[in-house]
């Protein structure tokens, strides 16, 4: 059985989403990156039931869930050691920072790593927001990727087929860096999302 893991940090205030700052502040900033975190929990709970909590911090997981703690001083490390420390068997890893993300798109992943070695969802940054390895002992490749660079997305892809993986492609997806990011990918998401929720009473100056 395929594993859905969640790549998240605690979301604390000076520790997440601090692009978002200004125009919002801080406090602000971290209640979106929990809303964020909470959509994409809900998501994969619903569309798998239990998954995989690689959290830095004290963030709890679901109830049913496996939670890790993120390992490695460099995002890079950090990925490689999500998929080790979740153990053996084909997984896909998302993160935080699509809560658009639905059940299809995780259906998506995991139904094309029936067929491919890897699946990789790109991001329209230039990064991507999901990998997916059928063994996830070829995570150890991230190790020596740099993350947040425009061609990030391109390089992992690159890196996958030089080990000879056959990698299926998921859709692109917007990831939330910046306020534009935010309202565009709330935008996308149902109006019972937390994420669109709180960006929209942002914007309209409700208090958090």
């Amino acid at each position: 059985m395929t594993r859905i893991l969640v790549l998240a940090k605690t979301p604390v205030p000076g520790r997440v989403k601090t692009r978002l700052c200004p125009p919002w502040t801080l406090e602000q900033a971290a209640m979106v990156a929990g809303a964020a975190l909470h959509d994409t929990l809900t998501t994969v709970s619903a569309s798998m039931g239990t998954g995989v909590l690689a959290v830095d911090g004290d963030h709890p997981a679901p109830m049913g869930w496996e939670r890790v703690a993120q390992r490695g001083d460099e995002l890079p490390a950090r990925l490689a050691h999500a998929f080790a420390d979740a153990g053996a068997g084909p997984a896909v890893l998302v993160g935080m920072d699509t809560p658009q993300l639905t059940r299809r798109h995780l259906a998506d992943a995991v139904g094309r790593l029936g067929e491919a070695d890897a699946v990789l969802g790109p991001a329209e940054d230039g990064g991507w927001w999901s990998l997916g390895l059928r063994d996830p002992a070829h995570a150890a490749v991230l190790r020596r990727i740099p993350t947040s660079l425009s061609d990030t997305g391109a390089r992992t892809l690159q890196a996958l087929r030089d080990l000879g993986l056959r990698v299926s492609l998921l859709p692109v997806l917007r990831d939330v860096d910046t306020v534009t990011d935010a309202r565009a990918v709330a935008a996308l998401c149902p109006a019972g999302s937390e994420f669109r929720q709180a960006v929209t009473a942002l914007d309209a100056g409700v208090p958090a």
